[in-house]
């Protein structure tokens, strides 16, 4: 045997002397196991919205963003939440999406149509508290409006075609 083995195998024995000292001065526990931290809520959005909300959430994200990124598809969805949360807009996705004027998607039948997947997902961000605007109350796509008043918000991001205002 090599010099490094013997040493190892002496380590070794060494190790298990003290072991055998502690569990008997001790006396054998078992080990014990740190309680498990309680996970993320990933999904906590449902104790505040439903399953339907979440429907419309994504069909709203569908019709207003289709095409665009990812994060721009998710930003949809945070506007109409800080909408949602702000005391000048209604308190209920529904309510938000709704509201006379708000959404053109609403006034063509668009938001009918069913969500996609990436729509879903993206309402499922939104939802869980991503929000890529940084508290956006508007969004508009430069090339399709001509209204003075929501070029005059102030702008906090843009995202693929849409212009995320205050």
């Amino acid at each position: 045997m090599g010099k490094l083995a013997k040493l190892l195998l002496g380590l070794g024995i060494v190790a298990a002397v003290v072991l055998a000292v502690v569990v008997f001065r001790r006396g054998w526990q078992e080990p014990t196991i740190p309680p498990a931290e309680e996970p993320p809520q990933l999904e906590s959005w449902r104790q505040t919205f439903s399953e339907t909300d979440l429907d419309l959430l994504a069909r709203v994200v569908r019709a207003e963003a289709e095409g665009e990124p990812y994060d721009g598809q998710v930003a949809v969805a945070a506007v109409i939440l800080n909408r949602v949360k702000h005391p000048e807009f209604p308190n209920t996705i529904p309510g938000v999406v709704y509201e006379p004027l708000a959404f053109s998607v609403v006034a063509n039948g668009e938001v009918n149509k069913p969500a996609n997947a990436s729509a879903v997902q993206a309402a499922h961000a939104a939802l869980n508290g991503w929000d890529p605007t940084g508290g956006a109350l508007y969004f508009y796509n430069p090339s399709k409006t001509r209204s003075a008043w929501i070029r005059s918000r102030p702008v906090l991001k843009t995202i693929g075609g849409h212009i995320f205002a205050g």
